[in-house]
């Protein structure tokens, strides 16, 4: 069993295909379910956060899940097969969890460096659990993959671009309002990002924050914590006190997670006319799918500031030698991660030899036994010590030797010898299959794919 990683994000797709690829909180545990209906799925965990959609699956056969993570992905998005290939990546067995690594370290995030994607992980693990989805290897895999995130942020400057998408929105609305001391703000959406903009608001010296959001006992409780913990004014509102709280504002940034526009051509309009004229207004929608109707993009003293302008913003990037560092770790911990799973798969063997000694020697004894019926107590129990004694030692070295030689590439073949030395079987030993053969699919990596393999270029399943 390995993992296959399917994804799409703002590497390889424009904003309009993440829009449709967006999975929300509500979407996440159905088609979790879905997969795992899937006869070659046996554990999924589903990434969603503003710039991304990554499905990771533990498969039992490279084409079987890919079709059926593919024909997912392509129902729930409405998408045909041939355009959301196109726009896909495909990683595999080693290659998925580095990916993963490289994303809990913030290497490949829109900002690089931000911190907010380690709890989008554990919120996607938190998912999978809850499911009873993540099993064994998805528990490892993300579980390795926090601690591999929270070690680049300790040891490397990554975050020092800024920690998150938020920072860099608010770097843009300074070009256009000027400085934000003492302006105001409207944040709507009371979810994690919403508290990041609460949070970077406050820090930016914005006098008066206005929380706007579906439920109200949400907004007010983000509106209460911008006053306790920021010392900020505060006030909360649902969202029929959008255009009110929108009039006269200098900023205003959503995340709602909501199919539609949640700031329509008409608030806007309405939010204009009941503004000082003149007014400049910024608007920062960090949804997706987008939170604010494109159009409101052109009326007058409005700048919108959307994730496709952000995708373009240089100061987005760390420096080189962060990332260079944090690349570093994610190649140690990569080593460290997949030498942890070659000698767990080892073990099942290492058992099963054990147990297979075990069993000649209490089959030994019974006959020693049979044939010296009048050897007494005290020495039947010495020559049993002495017996188990000698197999311990004999086994000793080369299950020791096994387990470090598993550790290497390739070390699933010492695993297969013991069990044709020993004539173990399979299912005693609860022997894993070695990484996939696939090669054949055109790559010289076995384990490192693009999109075009979800299709055979006709649009149908490979």
């Amino acid at each position: 069993m390995s993992v296959l990683l399917v994804g799409i994000s703002h590497r390889s797709a424009p904003v309009a295909v993440l829009e449709r690829v967006a999975v929300t909180e509500d979407d996440r545990p159905k088609l979790t379910d879905k997969m795992l209906e899937s006869q070659h799925i046996s554990e999924a965990m589903i990434v969603s956060t503003c710039n991304r959609v990554e499905i990771y699956a533990v498969v039992d056969a490279f084409h079987g899940g890919l079709a059926d993570v593919g024909d997912l992905l392509a129902r729930h998005s409405g998408l045909p097969l041939p355009e959301l290939t196109r726009h896909a990546y495909v990683r595999y067995s080693e290659a998925a969890a580095e990916h993963l690594f490289a994303v809990a370290s913030g290497l490949d995030s829109m900002v690089v460096g931000e911190q907010q994607v380690l709890g989008q992980i554990r919120a996607a693990y938190a998912s999978a659990d809850a499911q009873s989805a993540a099993g064994r290897t998805l528990h490892e895999l993300a579980q390795h993959a926090l601690r591999v995130g929270k070690r680049v942020h300790t040891e490397t400057g990554i975050d020092r671009a800024g920690a998150s998408v938020v920072s860099v929105a608010l770097d843009r609305a300074r070009t256009v309002v000027g400085d934000l001391t003492g302006r105001t703000a409207v944040v709507v959406g009371a979810g994690a990002m919403g508290g990041l903009a609460v949070a970077h608001l406050a820090r930016a010296g914005v006098e008066r924050i206005a929380v706007v959001n579906r439920t109200l006992d949400r907004a007010q409780r983000l509106a209460q914590t911008a006053i306790d913990m920021h010392g900020v004014s505060a006030t909360a509102t649902d969202l029929s006190g959008l255009v009110d709280a929108m009039a006269d504002v200098d900023v205003v940034m959503t995340s709602t997670g909501a199919v539609g526009a949640v700031v329509t051509l008409a608030d806007a309009h309405r939010a204009l006319n009941a503004s000082r004229a003149g007014h400049q207004m910024v608007v920062c929608d960090l949804g997706l799918p987008r939170d604010v109707d494109p159009a409101v993009a052109g009326l007058p003293d409005v700048t919108v500031i959307d994730m496709e302008t952000l995708q373009r913003d240089p100061s987005a990037m760390a420096a080189a030698a962060d990332t260079t560092a944090a690349r570093g770790i994610v190649a140690e911990e990569l080593a460290k991660y997949l030498a942890g799973q070659r000698m767990a798969e080892v073990t099942p063997t290492v058992a099963a030899l054990r147990q297979r000694a075990a069993d000649v020697v209490e089959a030994e004894l019974m006959r020693l036994e049979s044939k010296l019926p009048s050897l007494g107590d005290p020495e039947r129990e010495e020559v049993a010590r002495t017996v188990r004694r000698v197999v311990d030692k004999l086994l000793h070295a080369p299950t020791v030797r096994v387990k470090q030689l598993a550790s290497t590439p390739g070390g699933g073949s010492y695993a297969e010898a013991l069990r044709e030395l020993f004539e173990l079987k399979p299912g005693a030993a609860q022997a894993v299959a070695t990484p996939m053969e696939i090669a054949a699919l055109g790559g010289e990596l076995a384990d490192d794919f693009t999109g075009h393999h979800l299709s055979d270029g006709q649009g149908q399943p490979a």
